[in-house]
């Protein structure tokens, strides 16, 4: 056995920046009125949290490349059994990848729904000007309802495993998301995680957030046209 580098910092910092991204944005979005500005802030950071989280999962760590964990349909079946090999669960396992694609989806869905919302007729999103009101209003409704009530259910689920695999299997998948090791046998590669990579990740980061102020651009400049 020997410590391996399973998630690089990128990819760390990606969850817990997503993390408090998420929250910032139901706590904002409750309270409305002012917090609004802040509201749309989060979501713009999120946004470029995203966009990063999609070029990164092809170029970034072994382990944090949507590669490492696709699994058919098979797989997720033999792991609720308890039939899953050990290798899946060395980065993120059956259950727990399929949880993932689902919260960056809906999350997706969430942050562009978001562009194109209002709030009270006071805010609107960056956007809406692109669109007719019927869609303004439909869109709304999927963000503040539909949208926001999956997404709630698929973080509480996500703490629910978290805190089950603690209590139950003993297994802490806290701790390897903040050092970003476990402890596997030797034949496990690692993921990369070096000064260059983490360049780059910077510089991916970086142009995703220009890319997000760019598209939010496009409603203001259509505002003052």
């Amino acid at each position: 056995m020997k410590k391996v580098r399973i998630w690089d910092l990128p990819t760390r910092l990606f969850h817990w920046a997503l993390a408090t991204c998420v929250a910032a944005l139901f706590v904002t979005g409750k309270i409305g009125g002012d917090a609004m500005g802040w509201h749309f802030r989060a979501g713009y950071a999120v946004a470029s949290l995203l966009l990063f989280r999609l070029v990164w999962g092809v170029i970034g760590g072994r382990w944090s490349r949507f590669s490492a964990f696709v699994y058919r349909p098979r797989s997720i079946m033999a792991y609720l059994r308890g039939q899953s090999p050990p290798e899946h669960a060395i980065g993120h396992n059956p259950l727990g990848a399929a949880s993932i694609f689902a919260m960056l989806f809906f999350l997706m869905a969430q942050v562009s729904s978001g562009m194109f919302s209002e709030d009270k007729g006071e805010a609107f999103g960056p956007l809406s000007l692109f669109v007719s009101r019927a869609t303004v209003h439909w869109v709304t409704g999927y963000h503040k309802n539909v949208g926001q009530l999956v997404l709630m259910l698929l973080v509480l689920l996500h703490l629910a495993a978290v805190a089950a695999y603690y209590l139950v299997k003993k297994n802490n998948l806290v701790m390897p998301m903040i050092a970003g090791d476990k402890w596997l046998p030797d034949r496990v590669p690692p993921s990369r995680d070096s000064a260059g990579s983490r360049l780059v990740a910077v510089t991916l980061l970086v142009a995703c957030a220009l890319l997000v102020r760019w598209i939010v651009g496009l409603g203001a400049g259509m505002e003052n046209g």
